[in-house]
């Protein structure tokens, strides 16, 4: 260990732009084997490690980089596994530069460690070897349901069957995975490795019901009186709009609109509402990960042009700084400091979006720089398709008030230690948060594991 000044951070390869523009494969490139325990080499292995406090779901990463290093393959798995339930999607999807990887000792010098890349590379090498997770085989004789098999549904269901407790998931849409597999393009996550640890679920015991819609399908009720508890894992999809005018427009979409259309589509499924952009002006608003989602697809579907608007600088945008990386060299034009101000149209078709320059005064509460409108600055940026990608709430279901369980101002589940004011209700990730990142809801999924596993048993 310690190697950090003889071997430089390395990130993982990525695949030629031209080449990755053509499909929705995966970008980067796993570590080999090599590569992998030179980069665990490099580890300090601190005795305060701050990857592992700045990692939502505090895992033991120091540990299992040192087993990488010493080629202890089936202990690294057993160590990085204990903790998450998927590190080989975490280590691909999570905005490692801001979590553990922000964190490490080595940022500001010498490079952090390369965290994310080996925690998929020992993973997907274990995995290759035979290894998978391991489950318990007594029975607890109870059972939980599950409503949404997102990250949250997917990390309960994983640390409940653990511990012997049955479950049952239920499913709304076609496939299960939730944001995992609708949400993120292929281009970041392969939708077979979301499809695996499904399939482990169900060899573990998990019974999976989909397109089965609490409410319509089946009724809460009896979920209510079949199972010793419920767990909410039902996200926040509804997206946004600016509330501006013109924002009707038959052209203008949502980001979640935009992405499962081509995700159906490219899994083989005829979707009425896959969006078109081929040959078209795109223009996309926000900053985030998810903005960066759709200028990508964008690109690969044959817009003529894809633009990202952002009211901030590019400082100040609250995503991955690798994905505005990636999204600039697939050819995405990024215009900073404008905020929208009406969309313009030509009867019911947006023709274009009206925008005022913005300028950046004294930090916020959250330490970022508030934005203030620059009069008189209105200009117009034409566009074929307008596509809004400035976050997410929760569609607080009908089945909620049944259920007796109480909601906030902005639709969110309100809880105290992930249980809600339905004592046998349980919920975690973006329901109960507010829209924020994978890593955060696999961690709120697994805490309430706990919480529900001490309370039936």
């Amino acid at each position: 260990m310690l190697n950090f000044t003889k071997f430089e951070r390395i990130n993982p390869e990525k695949r030629d732009v031209l080449q990755r523009l053509k499909d929705y494969n995966e970008v980067y490139q796993v570590f080999g084997k090599h590569r992998a325990r030179e980069q665990s080499d490099r580890c300090m292995q601190c005795g305060d490690p701050y990857c592992h406090t700045g990692c939502p779901l505090h895992n033991f990463i120091p540990a299992w980089l040192k087993q990488t290093a010493e080629k202890n393959m089936e202990l690294a798995f057993a160590l990085s596994n204990e903790t998450s339930p998927f590190p080989e999607i975490l280590g691909r999807i999570c905005p490692q530069d801001v979590l553990c990887e922000g964190a490490c000792s080595l940022n500001t010098g010498h490079g952090a460690i390369s965290i994310g890349a080996i925690e998929t590379h020992l993973n997907e090498r274990a995995f290759e070897n035979g290894l998978k997770p391991k489950f318990t085989q007594s029975k607890a004789g109870k059972k939980v349901a599950i409503i949404g098999s997102g990250p949250s549904g997917i990390s309960a269901a994983t640390f409940l069957l653990r511990k012997g407790i049955d479950v049952e998931m239920f499913e709304r849409d076609d496939r299960a995975g939730g944001l995992l597999m609708y949400g993120i393009p292929g281009f970041k996550l392969d939708k077979t490795t979301v499809d695996r640890r499904i399939n482990w679920l169900l060899e573990a015991g998990m019974k999976l019901h989909l397109n089965c819609e609490i409410g319509k399908d089946k009724s809460i009720k009896e979920l209510e009186e079949e199972f010793d508890a419920i767990y909410l894992g039902i996200g926040a999809k509804q997206g946004r709009f600016p509330k501006i005018d013109g924002e009707d427009a038959s052209n203008t979409y949502l980001a979640m609109q935009f992405l499962t259309g081509i995700q159906k589509r490219n899994l083989g499924k005829k979707d009425s509402e896959f969006i078109d952009v081929k040959d078209k002006r795109v223009v996309v608003i926000g900053g985030g990960d998810t903005a960066m989602d759709c200028v990508r697809s964008s690109v690969r579907e044959g817009a003529s042009t894809v633009k990202c608007l952002y009211r901030r600088d590019e400082a100040n945008m609250p995503g991955s700084k690798k994905e505005v990386v990636n999204s600039k060299e697939e050819g995405v034009e990024f215009i900073f400091n404008v905020s929208p101000n009406k969309v313009i149209k030509d009867g019911d078709l947006a023709t274009g979006i009206e925008l005022l320059e913005t300028a950046l005064s004294e930090p916020d509460e959250s330490g970022r720089q508030r934005v203030t409108i620059v009069e008189g600055s209105e200009f117009v940026e034409e566009a074929d398709i307008i596509i809004f990608a400035l976050g997410f709430s929760p569609e607080a279901p009908k089945f909620l008030n049944e259920l007796n369980v109480e909601i906030n101002s902005w639709g969110g589940v309100v809880t105290q230690n992930y249980q809600t004011s339905n004592k046998k209700v349980y919920a975690g990730g973006d329901c109960q948060r507010g829209a924020h990142l994978a890593v955060t809801a696999a961690a709120d999924g697994r805490e309430a594991a706990k919480e529900i596993a001490k309370a039936i048993s």
